[in-house]
């Protein structure tokens, strides 16, 4: 164990030697998997293609074909790692459908998300509903989960029922966190705990990713105390990514991150940071509950900017942000020790910790 986080610890401090690592795998990913994907997509009937296709960046709004930009596949990335941790290449490649099954899957929930939050861009580009209009953009995330269930439903391999239950069970727990997360927006600024948030955001970000790796461990043949350890690290891993994503949010450069700044701070979500600044007791948090109790604009769209510049300060000053990193490192670090359970090699592990590397050192 020692020697295990020793070298996890040096995988992931800033001047790692295999900082580049993760760049690799997302990549060999991508390209495993995107043929998977459109195989899956193209059965769909056209005009739940198209609005897919749009989504994916592999066409224009207009049906011609784009460069594409599909994400980073992060989460199918775990899957085929995962598998070769526990299993060898063999596992990984037994694991391809599985793991377009899973990046289907996030990004059912995505066309949701996009429609629930209004969000108007993402990676770089408008968001199918702003496009398609929100019951075409709904009606083909529906069309997604389905194509990944049946994916899993058709793949012979004996891992593939346990997978496709997992799935299915992450899906109403993803459905739950969500539910909570719009339910959250509802109430006062002073309502909501951070246990409240921290129990949302794992259920919206770290059942997918924990969903992830435990799938990739089925794949590889593993027992049920390694299957579940894996889905503990990828439930921790996706706190620490959300954490981040949630810091990013608030203070992330729009030109980075595909959307504009402070869109969270717009909509009054209670993200983590926010939540903890909230519920901190310091003079910031009074005033940034004021700011949250207000609808965003209030003063004229000409001040719109220095609102959410004074908001974001707000949040900052009653140590949101401070917390938030703290807890991201912390999430990490609990990460590193599930990992432990079931590959007890760093070498066998480096993969993963690399992914973790990856979703927990990103720059605003």
């Amino acid at each position: 164990m020692a020697e295990f986080l020793t070298e996890a610890k040096h995988r992931t401090g800033a001047q790692s030697p295999d900082r580049h690592e993760a760049a690799v795998i997302l990549e060999r990913t991508r390209a495993s998997v995107d043929p998977e994907l459109r195989l899956a997509i193209d059965a769909l009937p056209g005009s739940m293609r198209r609005i897919a296709l749009y989504h994916f960046g592999w066409e224009h709004a207009d049906g011609t074909p784009a460069a594409g930009n599909p994400g980073k596949a992060i989460r199918p990335a775990l899957v085929l790692t995962a598998a070769a941790a526990l299993g060898g290449p063999a596992a990984r490649e037994a694991a391809l459908r599985a793991a377009a099954a899973v990046e289907l899957v996030h990004n059912f929930t995505l066309l949701h998300d996009d429609v629930m939050d209004r969000d108007t861009t993402r990676r770089h580009r408008p968001t199918a509903w702003t496009v398609f209009g929100d019951t075409d953009a709904i009606l083909a995330g529906d069309a997604l989960q389905a194509l990944a269930l049946g994916l899993l439903a058709e793949d012979p391999h004996p891992a593939a029922a346990p997978a496709s239950a997992r799935l299915a069970a992450c899906v109403v727990e993803l459905c739950a966190g969500q539910h909570a997360d719009t339910a959250m927006e509802r109430r006062g600024p002073g309502d909501v705990t951070l246990d409240e948030v921290l129990t949302m955001a794992e259920a919206k970000t770290g059942a997918l990713i924990g969903c992830a790796c435990a799938v990739g461990a089925l794949y590889a043949g593993a027992p049920g105390e390694d299957v579940a350890a894996l889905d503990a690290f990828g439930r921790e891993a996706g706190l620490a990514f959300q954490l981040i994503d949630d810091v990013i949010g608030i203070w992330g450069d729009p030109r980075r991150t595909g959307k504009p700044a402070g869109s969270d701070l717009a909509a009054r979500k209670k993200s983590l940071p926010v939540v903890a600044a909230l519920t901190s007791g310091t003079p910031a948090a009074s005033e940034l509950a004021e700011l949250y109790a207000m609808p965003y604009g209030k003063e004229g769209e000409a001040q719109d900017g220095e609102e959410i510049a004074r908001t974001a300060l707000a949040v900052e000053r009653a140590g949101g942000r401070d917390w938030a990193q703290v807890q991201a490192a912390d999430r990490m670090a609990r990460a590193m020790h599930e990992l432990s359970r079931a590959v007890a090699d760093p070498a066998e592990a480096g993969g993963l910790l690399a992914l973790l590397e990856y979703v927990t050192r990103r720059s605003t």
